[in-house]
């Protein structure tokens, strides 16, 4: 059984079917840019013409684009937490539930105050109910300045902070980064779909070890992110819901 917060291979919804009312999201966040993605796809190109095909064949990527851009960030690190493990269909159902039984306010304070067993009801595991009850307990305790935390501009310091919470582990953190926070150059080794795109775009097959894609990676600063979203591309085809 893989543990809270690690890899599940599939990447938290951007597609956005629920639209939450806009929030103050001063957090730091990458604002979207068709030019710098452009700048992006051509630098991706240019050290490893391997991507060539996947990027011609592909729309810009959207990271920072979907309807994600609406969340606070603790309620979208929420949806992170959902996305662990289940299928995007599967998350978008759980993550709407929730909203709904909430009364369309994910907060820290009211999700402190939900009984575990009206959590439990929504679809949310033991599991996935204990992680978000702790970080909605840490914020509304103070305990955790997700907004602070947010404005530094190191990823590995944001990541190291957020996996101090049980449950809450790399991917889950790096996910977090790249839909809510739109950072660029993260790496999420530890995601099986990425790697697997990566072999495909390669031209190999299987899965490739993380610690072997790792520095891999390192000539593509400073957009791994998009990378990975390619990809990802590769994985399902070239699909569009991307």
């Amino acid at each position: 059984m893989a543990l809270p917060g690690s890899f599940s291979g599939r990447r938290p919804s951007t597609r956005g079917a629920i639209r939450w009312p806009a929030a103050a999201c001063n957090h730091a966040a990458v604002t979207y840019s068709s030019t710098k993605m452009k700048k992006a796809a051509t630098h991706i190109v240019s050290v490893d013409p391997t991507f060539a095909e996947i990027v011609e064949s592909s729309p810009l990527c959207t990271i920072g684009k979907g309807a994600r851009t609406t969340l606070t960030p603790f309620h979208s690190l929420v949806v992170s937490v959902i996305a662990q493990q289940v299928s995007v269909k599967a998350a978008d159902s759980i993550t709407q539930k929730l909203h709904d039984h909430l009364g369309g306010e994910v907060t820290a304070g009211r999700l402190v105050e939900a009984p575990e067993g009206e959590l439990r009801a929504v679809g949310l595991s033991g599991a996935k109910t204990k992680t978000i009850k702790g970080l909605a307990h840490a914020i509304h305790t103070g305990a955790l300045d997700l907004e602070k935390a947010l404005t530094h501009p190191d990823d590995s310091a944001v990541v190291a902070e957020l996996t101090k919470l049980w449950g809450i582990g790399r991917w889950t953190a790096e996910m977090f980064l790249m839909f809510t926070m739109h950072r660029l150059d993260v790496w999420p080794t530890g995601d099986l779909a990425m790697r697997k795109g990566w072999n495909i775009v390669h031209g190999a097959e299987g899965d490739i070890d993380p610690k072997i894609l790792e520095p891999l990676g390192d000539p593509l600063r400073p957009y791994r992110s998009v990378v990975a979203w390619y990809c990802w591309r590769a994985v399902e085809g070239g699909s569009s819901s991307w």
